[in-house]
């Protein structure tokens, strides 16, 4: 069989095993034509190589945006080998086919990531004539293999040495990740000039979302799921995202959207807190002076479903801190760092995914749900809560301790699946109803958790995501010992609940505003 491949094009930014690749071309008896940088780095190692400007007649122009736009190479990437017509029009021209086409993208992603990149790095990083022949190589794809990923080259040349050839399944799945390729590379691009446009979120006619594969995962949710981890390369510092595992298995589906949660909730506190999440919810969560007593307040919260959670702090992990969390089985634990003693003392814990992750602001972000057939988006769920604008619809007025207590229930709130009540007393949620088809039960399961773990609820505040449809929450709360409640209002019983509040001499505020979490 005569050798079917017998012109190369290579023109990379990601030279990663390029020289390697190019010898067997060349060894192969692969004629190989280059651009730029890579024409010099081929034969500055002794690999043969044809630059563009000698097969196009143009010189590379306008600092090298114009090098392989032209017909000559384009020509010779879209003939089809089997049309006679599109073979006699080559001849005509002069133009000879490329039968292999190698090419990687300038590096925006990695440019736009540089703390001083400007808006003109930026755009002179984002490559022109590499998508060009990358789309043309992956439409023409019966008649031209395309390699964009380094990790293809060996499968390739395998295949040329054994056949010659690249078989067409192989030139289809080569073709399909080459328009990947460039799809990622548009998308980033739209997103980084859309955040330079404004800090405002728009919603356009259109949505890409740059995605890169991170890892592949055990499972899903459950065993009999595939499931994947990708990441939005756009901006994630302070983003779960962004971590760093340091120790421990892999991270599964679960621990990734537990961990999201748990990390989401812990930095938005001031003090040092913890918070510990099981199946979607915070169980416990408690600020404190120090680190160590944060957590033994969140653990005490619910010592029972922090069994096997996922642990966030928004301080460094100390020795003795890392000594007490040892102690609980845990599977994922996060922290802005860890102290040198802390490592070492969880590394015992060989299993334990221990995370880093800097604890920064990111408001930028949108929030994503798949639906049958589409997606719904949303800004993030990052209302800050006013004291000032809280309304008081009691005649008993909440005091200073209390209102602070109300302050972090609500912020704990956020993160409970509806329908939510969260009990809190000294900066540590005593009981937590999540998840509840009546607000009435989440009440109940609330109060019945404070009660098992050895609580008492009075003197304790409550939080509420939505308003209270009827006066029975109230009235139950109060019958526990709550003493001050605080909800967004707006039923049409309001007046019903807030008499409710006055009959208890119970301190009323309302928000304003609710907080699901579906």
């Amino acid at each position: 069989m005569n050798n079917k491949i017998k012109r190369a094009l290579i023109s990379v930014s990601d030279k990663s095993g390029i020289l390697e690749f190019a010898r067997e071309l060349s060894n192969l008896g692969i004629e190989i034509l280059s651009t730029g940088g890579t024409f010099k780095y081929l034969t500055d190692n002794a690999i043969s190589a044809i630059e563009v400007a000698s097969v196009t007649e143009f010189p590379e122009i306008l600092d090298g945006r114009v090098k392989t736009l032209h017909p000559k190479i384009h020509g010779g990437i879209l003939a089809k080998k089997n049309d006679n017509n599109h073979m006699q029009q080559l001849d005509k021209h002069r133009i000879i086919p490329i039968d292999l086409v190698c090419v990687n993208l300038y590096p925006f992603a990695q440019t736009i990531q540089k703390p001083n990149c400007t808006l003109d790095d930026a755009i002179e990083n984002i490559d022109i004539g590499g998508p060009a022949m990358v789309r043309s190589s992956s439409k023409n794809y019966q008649h031209v293999v395309i390699v964009t990923n380094p990790n293809d080259y060996k499968e390739v040349i395998n295949q040329i040495k054994v056949h010659h050839d690249v078989d067409i399944i192989t030139r289809l799945k080569l073709a399909q990740k080459a328009f990947s390729h460039t799809a990622y590379y548009d998308s980033l691009i739209a997103q980084y000039l859309q955040q330079q446009l404004s800090n405002e979120i728009i919603f356009g006619e259109e949505l890409t979302i740059p995605l890169k594969l991170a890892q592949t995962l055990r499972y899903g949710e459950n065993s009999h799921q595939m499931a994947a981890f990708y990441k939005d390369t756009t901006n994630i510092t302070g983003l779960l995202a962004s971590f760093k595992q340091l120790q421990g298995k892999e991270l599964s589906y679960n621990n990734l959207a537990d961990a999201d949660t748990a990390f989401e909730c812990v930095k938005q506190y001031h003090m040092p807190a913890c918070v510990i999440v099981k199946h979607a919810n915070p169980c416990g969560v408690a600020i404190a002076s120090d680190i160590l007593s944060a957590y033994k307040k969140a653990l005490s919260s619910d010592p029972v479903s922090s069994f096997g959670g996922i642990i966030a702090f928004n301080r460094e992990i100390d020795a003795k801190t890392a000594e007490e969390v040892s102690k609980l089985f845990v599977e994922v634990l996060i922290a802005p760092c860890y102290s040198n003693e802390a490592i070492y003392i969880l590394s015992k814990k060989v299993n334990v995914r221990v995370l880093q992750i800097d604890i920064t602001s990111n408001y930028n972000r949108l929030d994503y749900k798949r639906i049958g057939g589409g997606m719904l988006i949303q800004t993030p769920e990052n209302k800050k809560l006013d004291i000032k604008d809280l309304r008081v619809v009691s005649k008993v007025a909440p005091s200073l301790d209390k209102l602070s207590d109300l302050e972090f229930a609500w912020s704990v709130t956020r993160f409970v699946k509806s329908n939510a009540i969260v009990l809190v007393k000294d900066g540590q949620t005593i009981g937590i109803g999540a998840g509840q088809m009546s607000r009435i039960d989440s009440s109940k399961i609330a109060m019945s958790k404070a009660i098992e773990f050895g609580f008492d609820i009075t003197n304790s505040v409550a939080s509420s995501d939505a308003f209270f449809p009827f006066r029975d929450n109230v009235d139950l709360l109060a019958k526990g010992g709550v003493v001050a409640i605080i909800q967004p209002g707006g039923s049409i019983k309001d007046s019903e609940v807030f008499q409710a509040a006055d009959e208890h001499q119970i301190a009323m505020v309302l928000t304003g505003y609710r907080t699901f979490r579906h």
